[in-house]
């Protein structure tokens, strides 16, 4: 029972209309169907996404060198499974492509969980799967996920109370929809929304976190919820080389340490992710003691447990972005997290800005216990994600 018989592939499109790879791992009686993201923004230490840099070959890969070594493989052994990825897939993944290679991870995850006869966070996360994460969700992008909007790439909002998953999620939408009449009648809705369907404004950073101030606090006095703001600086996409590069002038480190301070204090701001570049150890430890919001590494860790131990040493961050294609594979994935929180980091599970329309993520969050899950908050790519949500919030 749980033995893999087959392990299929193919190309599908991510909600860019890139391509992307779907796995599927059959055993006797159980099935699991997964696809990858990709990231526009994504840190230098990533495992590398494609084969080659495409999808197809990815998808060869997995067909021609994966499933040979999968079959016969008991599906609930996922650390075999995952090793055996590893081995395959070579220094980086650069044989197999992490995409595929998390594709066929998780479609392993879920093909045994379906034997079972359990959902994918239950079987996952067991008896201790009791909290559904709140979403943090992306407002108003720019950076790399909507050129002609702003220098910084994300303005978040998220519930720090509500009674449920549920207020959580209609909070967020209702903040979206409200800050998006409120940037048009102030003359600063560029028009059309980012990658990951957030508003594109043409004010400034300060201006921006006034509208989305004013809307928290009507959202919260209506719905009875406790709402707090962040940002995602992205700030790798601004450096280079010596200074951050805004669109109105450059910034050296001490002058970015000082705006993203300025911006913290004056909007108590509860979250702020990837404030500097993506080696900048020290100046993300310097940072997170000056501020009180929870300083978040993304392409400083990238789902990396090394990388994680290090900033450890060096008391860099609060928490770790977690993104389970950045480093290939479940079992990748649960390394990261032992080690972010056996040493007192938070974790916050996080979708990519390319996104398929596969919920597997919810599930990996709630099993994790992650917070927060950080997945948009419109679009069909990231409503199934939030949708999910609320079919566990039912099942626990």
């Amino acid at each position: 029972m749980g033995v893999i018989e087959r392990v299929e592939a193919r190309t599908i499109l991510d909600s860019r209309g890139d391509r992307t790879v779907e796995a599927e791992v059959y055993t006797r009686e159980g099935f699991g169907r997964a696809s990858a993201p990709s990231g526009a923004s994504t840190g230098s230490n990533e495992v590398t996404p494609f084969r080659n840099g495409s999808a197809e070959e990815s998808v060869e890969a997995v067909r021609e060198k994966v499933e040979s070594e999968l079959v016969g493989v008991n599906a609930g052994h996922q650390d075999l499974v995952d090793t055996a990825l590893q081995d395959v897939g070579g220094n980086g993944f650069g044989d197999v492509g992490g995409n595929g290679a998390v594709a066929v991870s998780l479609a392993t995850a879920k093909a045994a969980a379906s034997e079972r006869g359990l959902p994918l966070f239950e079987y996952l996360g067991g008896l201790y799967a009791k909290r559904v994460p709140f979403p943090l969700g992306n407002v108003v992008g720019g950076g790399s996920h909507a050129g002609a909007g702003t220098d910084i790439q994300e303005f978040l909002v998220a519930a720090e109370e509500a009674d449920s998953a549920r207020g959580a999620v209609l909070a967020n939408a209702e903040v979206h929809r409200l800050t998006g009449r409120r940037l048009e009648q102030l003359g600063g809705l560029a028009g059309g929304r980012g990658d990951e369907g957030a508003w594109i404004s043409t004010l400034d950073a300060p201006d921006i976190l006034e509208v989305i101030r004013d809307v928290c606090d009507e959202v919260e006095a209506r719905l009875d919820v406790r709402l707090g703001m962040g940002l995602d600086f992205a700030a790798s996409e601004l450096y280079d080389g010596s200074d951050y590069v805004y669109s109105d002038g450059k910034r050296d480190k001490g002058a970015q340490m000082e705006y993203v301070e300025s911006l913290c204090d004056d909007f108590d701001l509860i979250y702020v992710e990837d404030p500097l570049e993506e080696e900048d150890f020290e100046g993300f430890a310097e940072l997170s003691s000056r501020v009180d919001a929870t300083v978040c590494g993304d392409d400083l860790f990238v789902t990396n447990a090394g990388r994680i131990e290090l900033g450890v040493e060096l008391d860099a961050a609060d928490a770790v972005l977690i993104k389970p294609n950045q480093v290939g594979t479940l079992t990748g994935t649960w390394m990261a997290v032992e080690t972010a929180q056996d040493n007192g980091y938070g974790i916050v599970v996080s979708h990519r800005s390319g996104e398929t329309s596969d919920a597997y993520l919810s599930h990996v969050a709630t099993a994790l216990g992650s917070p927060f899950i950080k997945c948009g908050i419109v679009g069909g790519e990231r409503v199934s994600k939030l949708n999910e949500l609320l079919r566990i919030e039912e099942m626990i």
